[in-house]
């Protein structure tokens, strides 16, 4: 991706208090334990976006090459926002979320 930057910050987890490990492939973004993340990246990785509001996953989507994808709606702007799973995300939760429409 154009102009991604890598951040793989450790971080506990704003919705669940969860303790969330770096990835160590890609840029960690939001917990592999509920999903949620938080509005603060424009362009992946560059931690510039004002918002800072919580990013809540409403939906999944199963892709054949990606695995899932998250559908997630800022709580703070309304806005929606779409990101790869990680490896280590709850699959019973990215699963139960295919079930849910946007």
């Amino acid at each position: 991706m154009r102009n991604f930057k890598k951040n793989d910050s450790g971080f506990i987890c704003a919705h669940c208090g969860a303790e969330v490990p770096p990835l160590g492939y890609t840029s960690r973004d939001h917990c592999n334990k509920c999903l949620h993340s938080l509005h603060v990246d424009i362009i992946p990785g560059d931690r510039e976006n004002e918002c800072k509001g919580t990013l809540v996953p409403v939906q999944t989507l199963p892709d054949a090459k990606k695995g899932f994808i998250i559908i997630y709606k800022c709580a703070k702007c309304g806005s929606t926002v779409r990101n790869m799973a990680a490896r280590d995300d709850d699959t019973e939760l990215l699963i139960k979320l295919t079930a849910v429409k946007g």
